[in-house]
């Protein structure tokens, strides 16, 4: 049995000679929860626009359910779309904004009353159904931006940046709520991102996009331990991965940080005097007895977050690195470190990005 939900087969944009999206293919299963994350301008929200109808394709297909949908109206795609900006009916109700788009579409009164009911009580917004959106926190608004799509069951949900518009504490509340609401309802939902921390709490899969091209799809833990290529490694992750220069000396072996080293790259293109870079995270290093690391640092900064403490340090050489505690003793500016990184926590990238394995 076919469990694809959403299809996109080759799908191109241009505005004019401009072209923002570059031949995507992508594949998103019955009730996946798939998330786009990217730079600002990576395309993110405009292939989301073009599965919901709001952009016109340039080239390709867009299939939904397994019917090709590429021509079709919004409202004819089975889709409902929830945007950054509430788009609340201001002097309607709650239950006149879940219930507006099915009286447009004609719907009996009593099945509307029955979807507004549902909707309401799975959000928890019972309580609010007669007061008007200028009487709600953000918080309660995005709640009814959110019901107003599950009225209309869809068979596929589109999140633009929901949650952009709220402060800290509510997107950690509405992220919960959102995973929550995936799991009871079980529709497909496709959600667009700049925030790294939703990407990686909400997605069964990441699509990491950069310059209208996805350059990796994978879960989150794929795309966090095992990335594609180096400006994955440096996106994915807060802080980001630390990169330093190499040399490949060749015989399975590199210095760099001033030492020489082992390290298990089987990619034959490589010539001796080739330079790399040495990716690794700031939770994998790892404090030393002095001399004992590969490398040696200085404490530029220390950043104590409770119970973890971020060391921004400096090398001889002027690179600098990032170091994360969750333990240990307190270290001060100007201190000097001996940092060892296990061999297998290590990622290795060649001039041009690309990831040597």
């Amino acid at each position: 049995m076919n469990n694809t939900s959403v299809a996109l087969k080759d799908v191109r944009k241009s505005y004019g000679s401009l072209q923002v999206i570059h031949g995507i293919d992508l594949t998103v299963k019955d009730g996946e929860f798939v998330v786009f994350v990217g730079p600002s301008g990576c395309g993110k929200s405009t292939l989301l626009r073009m599965i919901a109808g709001l952009e016109e394709i340039t080239d390709g297909e867009v299939v939904i359910k397994g019917r090709d949908v590429t021509d079709l109206d919004p409202s004819e795609r089975g889709i409902a779309m929830v945007f950054q900006s509430y788009a609340l009916y201001p002097h309607m109700s709650v239950r006149d904004n879940l219930g507006f788009g099915l009286r447009m579409a004609h719907t009996d009164g009593a099945e509307i009353g029955a979807r507004v009911a549902a909707a309401s009580a799975i959000l928890k917004i019972d309580h609010l159904l007669d007061r008007r959106p200028g009487q709600l926190s953000g918080g309660q608004r995005q709640r009814v931006a959110i019901g107003r799509a599950i009225v209309r069951k869809p068979d596929v949900f589109l999140f633009d940046e929901p949650l952009s518009n709220l402060d800290a504490e509510l997107r950690v509340s509405m992220r919960i709520e959102i995973a929550r609401l995936h799991r009871e309802l079980g529709n497909t939902m496709i959600y667009v991102t700049h925030d790294q921390t939703e990407a990686m709490t909400l997605a069964d899969k990441i699509v990491v996009l950069r310059d209208g091209n996805i350059e990796q799809t994978g879960s989150p833990r794929e795309v966090y331990e095992d990335p594609a290529n180096i400006f994955v490694a440096g996106f994915i992750g807060s802080p980001r991965m630390n990169f330093l220069d190499a040399e490949w000396l060749g015989d399975g072996k590199l210095r760099f940080s001033g030492a020489t080293m082992d390290a298990a790259i089987s990619d034959k293109s490589l010539e001796p005097g080739d330079k790399l870079t040495v990716g690794m995270r700031p939770e994998h290093l790892v404090v030393t007895e002095p001399g004992a690391g590969e490398i040696a640092a200085k404490v530029d900064f220390a950043e104590y977050l409770g119970g973890t403490r971020f060391l921004y340090c400096q090398l001889e050489n002027g690179q600098t690195l990032v170091v994360e505690q969750r333990e240990g003793p307190d270290f001060t500016r100007d201190e000097r470190l001996s940092l060892t990184i296990p061999a297998f926590r290590r990622r290795y990238f060649a001039s041009n990005g690309k990831r040597l394995r």
